[in-house]
């Protein structure tokens, strides 16, 4: 029980990893003496949010655009260069686009559900290998970064957003199935309002937004952190499949 949140002795991996839902993640599992390598599209960012939290621990930048499958074998094979196996991926990269329906165009859709859909599965396919290894000693972990909007619908008009995150939602059960048979657990976090660069709301109007939120607050670093290393921990091993909602009851309210 001592050691039931522990990451000590493992290694992350984490897209979109240079700022917001992603950081925190890599700043709770550094917290817990994971080794982590964080990826990002830009270079310069992920460079310099490597350097920032290696204060905690090892941390090493791995840019990439797993936007497309050659990029997901690029990253795949970065990794490959540090680390012979994988105990946990966090499949964090996300985009969105919002645009009224009689104008959204293709290119807000394709952007949106390659890097939101389509990468989750071709960057776990590349490296499963990496991740069959470590499930050899123990339970290896995927998690994916879904969303609220997944579950219930949000009023903006962000018609390739919501329908990938509801798909990753379900890809999540589907992935869960086949790959625990090969003792990965497979899950998904779904966060409401956290402050970040995709979220400017909860960024730049956080009283605003807390006022429609049941708990009376935007979550914190610690919320996702600790939802993440649960999942990712000797804590979360039994939980297969499932989407936990992180969202102060949002969900609940819409």
């Amino acid at each position: 029980m001592n050691n039931l949140f522990s990451l000590q002795g493992r290694t992350a991996l984490i897209t979109g990893g240079s700022r917001g839902i992603g950081r925190m993640i890599a700043a709770g599992f550094l917290a817990q003496g994971a080794r982590v390598y964080i990826s990002a599209r830009k270079a310069a960012a992920c460079d310099q949010t490597a350097q920032e939290l290696s204060t905690l621990g090892h941390c090493v930048s791995l840019p990439a655009d797993v936007s497309s499958v050659a990029g997901a074998k690029a990253l795949a094979a970065a990794y490959a260069a540090h680390e012979p196996q994988l105990d946990i991926l966090v499949n964090n990269a996300g985009a969105a686009w919002g645009a009224p329906f009689d104008e959204f165009p293709e290119s807000g859709w394709d952007k949106v559900v390659d890097l939101n859909l389509k990468a989750p599965f071709f960057l776990t396919q590349a490296l499963v290998g990496h991740l069959r290894l470590a499930g050899k000693q123990r339970v290896a972990k995927v998690i994916n970064i879904a969303s609220i909007d997944g579950l219930s619908v949000n009023p903006q008009e962000t018609y390739s957003y919501a329908a990938s995150k509801a798909g990753l939602v379900h890809l999540t059960r589907r992935m869960a199935l086949r790959l625990i048979q090969d003792n990965i657990a497979v899950t998904a976090i779904a966060p409401g309002a956290f402050a970040s660069e995709m979220n400017r709301d909860a960024r730049d109007r956080a009283d605003e937004v807390s006022a429609h939120i049941p708990a009376g607050r935007i979550g914190t670093d610690e919320d996702m952190a600790g939802a993440a290393i649960y999942l990712a921990s000797r804590a979360g091993d039994y939980v297969v499949g499932e989407t936990l909602v992180v969202d102060g009851g949002v969900t609940l309210q819409r």
